[in-house]
């Protein structure tokens, strides 16, 4: 057992010695690769003020993207570890579960397009999400103290997320707002 403890400790060790050196992890994208991605969507070919605005509200959207994902990945984990294998048909409402299903299947159909994800959660709504964890409660509240919590940050969210998303443009202080209600969720349940 010690050899074990032994083993994991050193592979603990390296990991953490990598990083501190400026390992790079798969998921890096450089500022080469950003350039070329611009010049492949002809961005240089568009309108300036437009381009600046968009580029502004992407750090937000990125942001956004990154913290629905990551509630989609708490619940799912959690579902998972108390519920089990079938967490999907036995704690998620039916109708979340036919739209989200009803999407899985739309894209099986478009075979040339990446699909959103191989988890049914991948295809739910930030609402979807909101409703879940209102449903599964007994299993969130000690992570999240109270529902109504919660559900303002996501309902808070997801309203500054869907304009974002049919290419509105934010405030400072719904940018703010956003910010604060990340760091929180961030601070009570973890990343």
């Amino acid at each position: 057992m010690d050899n074990y403890y032994s083993f994991v400790f050193k592979g603990l060790l390296t990991e953490d010695a990598l990083d501190k050196v400026g390992r790079r992890n798969k998921s890096h994208f450089t500022e080469d690769q950003a350039k070329k991605l611009a010049s492949t969507l002809a961005i240089d070919e568009m309108d300036s003020e437009l381009v600046i605005r968009s580029k502004r509200m992407s750090i937000v959207f990125t942001a956004i993207a990154a913290f629905e994902n990551s509630v989609r990945q708490f619940i799912e984990k959690k579902l998972l570890e108390e519920i089990g294998e079938n967490w999907w048909t036995e704690a998620v409402d039916p109708n979340i579960r036919k739209k989200a299903e009803g999407r899985m299947e739309e894209e099986k159909k478009i075979r040339w397009h990446t699909p959103r994800g191989l988890s049914p959660i991948n295809y739910t709504e930030m609402k979807h999400l909101t409703d879940t964890i209102r449903q599964n409660w007994k299993l969130f509240e000690p992570h999240l103290g109270t529902f109504d919590w919660a559900s303002n940050i996501l309902d808070t969210v997801e309203r500054s997320r869907n304009v974002i998303m049919h290419s509105g443009d934010l405030g400072n202080r719904d940018i703010e707002r956003i910010g604060s209600h990340i760091r929180d969720w961030i601070r009570q349940v973890g990343a």
